[in-house]
């Protein structure tokens, strides 16, 4: 995001966002994540005593012969959604370790780690209107190092970008931009510590990822230099060590936020919560703004207005909201580049796409 870009940001963010919501997903749907159904949980499983016994109790409901549904949430296999058949009542279980194995230590540190990151975020006041994190009903190393979650139907985040992406349908996204700005505002000025933030830590990260694309030929030796040189000049910038460390979601994808009515907004997988600068996640999300754009229309121009309204909104929740606004311009483009780099190394990207996201990260590094 260069500089005459950012100023233009400014620009439309200030103007007012239209509020019809003609063809957008209706607040409650579950959107952007398909229920495959796959049967029923056997009466000797395991996990059918574990639910019956652990966890349909916290939310209100005892049967010695409860009865579940299994259904697959979304494209993983590590994700189910199950519904007791008499109460109607759903949970999610996430698993960390392969089916019907125990987990070993690494599984079940990720399930710690996660069941606790959604305990303390819930501890600051994330757990009800408009800002909620995803309530953990209990976990289990033995049956494959489970996560049991509260179920939460609303449309993900990525369904509004698809929408205004591929369909035009901008009015909706504008306005869950506003109830994330919200969110992520209220996340971190509740968990500021007051300790300066570790640029040196993003560095590291921009190097893991240039690395990677080195390896798999995403990119050159020359290519690499310059991406190395331009973080060396991010990195000699004061402004990019001054900030205080949040709590950053970590993950802050479109699929890992749930938008209901209003400006309610759930957040899920904590997994890789951590001490950062706030635009750590911020920077995700526009980045992530980019990557939509450029995918649906080769250009990431239309995605510019949603980013500038997005960061405009983010500011607001800060005393002097100018000065917070010109504070996050100056640091969120070398966020937006690692998120196109994050993006450029998977698999399922496809070369012509690839290297888009990897000349448009350049582009971004070199507006310093």
């Amino acid at each position: 995001m260069s500089r005459s870009i950012i100023r233009e940001s400014i620009y439309r963010a200030r103007r007012s966002a239209p509020s019809g919501r003609k063809g957008a997903p209706r607040d409650g749907e579950r959107v952007g994540c398909s229920l495959q159904y796959l049967g029923h949980l056997a009466d000797h499983d395991p996990l059918r005593h574990y639910l019956q016994a652990e966890i349909l109790p916290q939310l209100g409901h005892w049967d010695a012969h409860a009865s579940f549904r299994v259904f697959r949430l979304g494209e993983r296999d590590s994700v189910y959604l199950y519904e007791e058949r008499q109460s109607g009542l759903r949970v999610v279980g996430k698993f960390f370790a392969h089916a019907y194995q125990p987990g070993d230590a690494a599984s079940q540190g990720r399930m710690d780690r996660e069941y606790e990151n959604l305990a303390r975020l819930r501890g600051y006041g994330l757990d009800g209107y408009p800002h909620h994190v995803i309530r953990p009903l209990g976990r289990n190393a033995w049956l494959s190092s489970v996560l049991i979650e509260e179920y939460v139907a609303a449309p993900r985040l990525s369904q509004f970008f698809d929408a205004a992406a591929r369909w035009r349908e901008r009015d909706a996204l504008f306005a869950k931009l506003t109830a994330l700005a919200y969110f992520l505002a209220t996340l971190h000025n509740r968990t500021a510590n007051g300790w300066g933030v570790d640029f040196g830590a993003d560095c590291r990260y921009l190097d893991r990822l240039v690395a990677q694309l080195l390896r798999h030929g995403a990119i050159g030796w020359d290519a690499a230099q310059e991406l190395y040189a331009l973080r060396e000049r991010w990195a000699a910038q004061p402004r990019m060590w001054e900030d205080q460390q949040v709590l950053a979601h970590g993950d802050a994808t479109p699929a890992n936020f749930l938008l209901g009515d209003g400006l309610q907004v759930t957040a899920i997988d904590l997994e890789r919560m951590r001490r950062a600068d706030r635009v750590f996640d911020v920077g995700r999300i526009a980045g992530e703004l980019q990557h939509t754009f450029l995918q649906a229309t080769g250009s990431t121009d239309a995605a510019e207005p949603f980013i500038g309204h997005f960061l405009w909104e983010y500011a607001c929740h800060f005393p002097d909201r100018e000065r917070a606004f010109r504070s996050i311009c100056g640091r969120v483009p070398f966020q937006i580049a690692l998120t196109l780099l994050r993006i450029a190394r998977n698999d399922w990207v496809g070369e012509a796409h690839r290297r888009r996201l990897i000349e448009q990260a350049v582009i971004t590094l070199r507006s310093i």
